[in-house]
């Protein structure tokens, strides 16, 4: 079966009020589309180095990679000389359109080139009828974030977002942790990673030399077409993100690529709403690059209606505030490099950035216990599936075995979290966010970075 969705109806939806994207997370029904015990045919959309590693995963589980596609050559051959053996008879394709039109044996697609491009692929391959893995972050802007949250709502094909720690089984305790009021009332979080950029800057208008076997016109597809640079693009083998991440013209830096890691768990376990407000202080004035170091902080509404103050912290010095700080030190002797940190009236849970390995510590407490481990968690029932293999759950998905716990309806709303911030960034203060609108009210220049400016030429 295909879902074809119109470009009209497309962004006839994206423009409605999305409240179910801020709904309470839920497991999304599958479709079986392959039988169980047949061989799914995926075609890999960018060959970088995060393909690279997902790549494993996928031949592990039995799967055909038929098709693989990419605007440089270099990463296609990086690829195929990888997995020579494995990859031999996959075809080679630069236009990931002309691949979708074209390959009508592909099941699913695994989508990971920038950032700019995750949604214009994603669309396109929810027209033609494919199931999608998508890494992370998954948009570029607000409105793309929503759209897409629309679109896959509309669908009955089987996604999955690439943040990997909401696979692990303390990822899903620390969510049962939580819920189950253990902490009692939670009104603060803080993620942090201290992971910096050099100081924000202007776009170097001076081009270097086009390496032969990259379409660059290609590479920059929907964001502007800059000169290009030899630092916005990684080498083959490298994951890309700590290359383009940096400016924004391709990407949203830190927030965006770390946060979607470090929120999903806080999102998920309080069942966050959309932000009323954000703000933001950066360590210097924004340019064309994400700057150094940044706190953004969103006051978000919880299922249980209290407000809740979500913290992002970024740059070589992040951490949370030193009195939150002091609380691991017993545990870990120093405040971790990155984390997630519910504070709660009961105690404290800890989490490193991707929302793996919670700890509990709680009043009374000397130092933090695992949450598989702590005394006062072990008569709280498990409630959540466990999985092994975050890619293998989704190709199990794809077979009608089972569901996909991360799936792009969640996705979305987090990211919108994120790019929401990105809007309070760029325009350079404080904002009121009004969700149904889509809008920073009494700011209409906040609209240009709600809705980004896309070339049309690639998409």
């Amino acid at each position: 079966m295909r879902v074809q969705v119109s470009r009209r109806a497309f962004l006839r939806d994206s423009m409605t009020a999305a409240v179910g994207a801020w709904a309470a997370p839920r497991l999304i029904p599958t479709q079986a589309w392959a039988g169980a015990n047949q061989r799914l045919n995926i075609a890999m959309l960018a060959c970088g180095g995060r393909a690279v590693q997902l790549v494993p995963s996928i031949l592990a589980s039995g799967e055909n990679i038929v098709a693989l596609c990419d605007v440089d050559a270099r990463q296609i051959a990086h690829m195929k000389k990888l997995f020579a053996d494995k990859l031999a008879g996959a075809k080679i394709y630069e236009d990931y359109r002309t691949l979708l039109d074209k390959e009508k044996t592909v099941d699913a697609v695994v989508i990971s080139p920038g950032q700019r491009w995750h949604v214009p692929m994603c669309k396109r391959a929810l027209e033609a009828g494919k199931h999608i893995f998508c890494e992370k972050p998954l948009a570029h802007s607000v409105a793309e974030a929503r759209q897409i949250g629309q679109l896959v709502r509309q669908s009955k094909l089987v996604t999955q977002i690439g943040t990997q720690g909401g696979a692990t089984d303390t990822f899903r305790r620390s969510i049962e942790v939580i819920q189950a009021g253990l902490l009692g009332r939670i009104q603060e979080v803080h993620c942090w990673i201290n992971r910096g950029f050099p100081p924000s800057t202007r776009i170097d208008p001076n081009p270097d030399p086009i390496p032969e076997g990259l379409n660059w016109d290609f590479w920059c597809g929907p964001s502007p077409l800059l000169p290009f640079k030899q630092y916005y693009i990684a080498a083959p083998g490298q994951v890309g993100c700590l290359h383009w991440g940096r400016w924004l013209a391709f990407g949203d830096g830190h927030l965006a690529d770390m946060g979607a890691h470090a929120m999903n768990l806080p999102w998920r376990a309080l069942k966050l709403g959309p932000p009323t407000k954000v703000s933001v202080k950066s360590a210097e004035p924004v340019l064309d690059s994400y700057p150094s170091a940044n706190s953004f902080c969103w006051e978000c509404p919880s299922a249980e209606g209290h407000v809740v103050r979500l913290w992002w912290h970024d740059g070589h010095q992040a951490e949370p505030p030193e009195h939150l700080g002091k609380e691991l030190l017993s545990t870990y002797g120093k405040v971790p490099t990155n984390g997630v940190l519910f504070v709660g009236e009961k105690g404290i849970l800890y989490a490193n950035a991707w929302g793996v390995g919670g700890v509990l510590k709680l009043q009374g407490d000397a130092k933090c216990r695992g949450v598989l481990d702590h005394e006062a968690a072990k008569p709280i029932p498990v409630s959540l599936p466990r999985t092994k293999d975050h890619m293998k759950e989704w190709l199990d998905a794809c077979k009608g075995q089972g569901q996909t716990f991360q799936p792009l309806e969640i996705a979305a709303p987090i990211a919108e979290v994120a790019l929401i911030g990105i809007v309070a960034l760029r325009v350079g203060q404080s904002i009121q966010w009004d969700n149904a609108a889509m809008k920073v009210p009494g700011l209409p220049e906040a609209d240009r970075w709600i809705h980004l400016e896309q070339r049309q030429k690639w998409l």
